[in-house]
């Protein structure tokens, strides 16, 4: 589904990503990790298109992506996470929902008196399709409370929800479980895994969480100094010399 080929971004003098190369397959749970500083989000940013790579290019289902922005990349099915949650903190849980659908009749002022009916029949649309993220990501008693009195955990599967609005097909999690409780944790890592198999997403995912990586990806993927170490299953991965020197004994990116 998505190569990444020779990818590098520098800022100034600092190489933080440095000719990386990767292949998402299609319907998989990838793994990305490694330790800080080892270019991973700044990976994530470019696919996502936050950032412009240096050189390189990414590839996705065939075409090459390289450079596009946020919402062209949005629109072609690649959508993220992020560390900090980024919810609108001031409305409901189902109004954050509701929010993302893209090109609503709604959003043009005028439709709303020259096209009400439509304007209606896509908002009731959207609503149940935002009750039904709700209701599979069990957080249906929270539809009317304010994001921004969510727990860490609870916005994290906002973020999941958020991305169920959307004609996803790769969704790029960005350390889904840092600040999670362990119970929640668990609800989150079984929600990702249905959402693979009930509803066909891709996933690559970054996390410090080696126990949640073990459960859930294969590969796994480790970037070190901006570039890939190794790839293959966790439990080869974890027994590999060159993965224990650059979290223990090497020198961060």
């Amino acid at each position: 589904m998505l190569k990444v080929e020779k990818l590098s971004k520098n800022f100034g003098g600092v190489h933080a990503v440095n000719e990386c190369s990767f292949e998402i397959s299609k319907g998989s749970i990838t793994g990305l990790i490694g330790p800080n500083g080892a270019g991973k989000t700044t990976t994530f940013n470019m696919i996502a298109g936050e950032l412009a790579p240096s050189s390189g290019r990414i590839i996705f289902e065939g075409e090459d992506i390289t450079g596009l922005p946020t919402y062209q990349m949005f629109h072609r099915g690649i959508v993220r996470t992020f560390q900090i949650p980024h919810e609108f903190a001031k409305m409901t849980v189902l109004e954050n929902l509701m929010l993302v659908p893209p090109q609503q009749p709604g959003e043009r002022i005028f439709n709303n008196w020259l096209s009400s009916k439509s304007v209606k029949r896509r908002e009731d649309e959207v609503r149940a399709l935002a009750e039904d993220a709700l209701e599979f990501l069990s957080i249906s008693h929270l539809r009317d409370e304010r994001a921004g009195n969510l727990s860490g955990g609870q916005k994290k599967l906002l973020e999941l929800g958020r991305t169920m609005m959307t004609d996803a097909k790769l969704v790029l999690l960005d350390e889904p479980g840092a600040g999670v409780n362990p119970t929640l944790l668990l609800k989150i890592r079984d929600m990702i895994v249905r959402l693979r198999e009930e509803r066909g997403y891709t996933f690559c995912v970054i996390e410090h969480d080696m126990d949640l990586i073990a459960a859930i990806c294969d590969p796994v993927i480790v970037l070190a100094e901006g570039t890939v170490l190794t790839e293959g299953k966790m439990a080869d991965v974890r027994s590999n010399p060159q993965v224990l020197d650059a979290y223990l004994g090497g020198e961060d990116a």
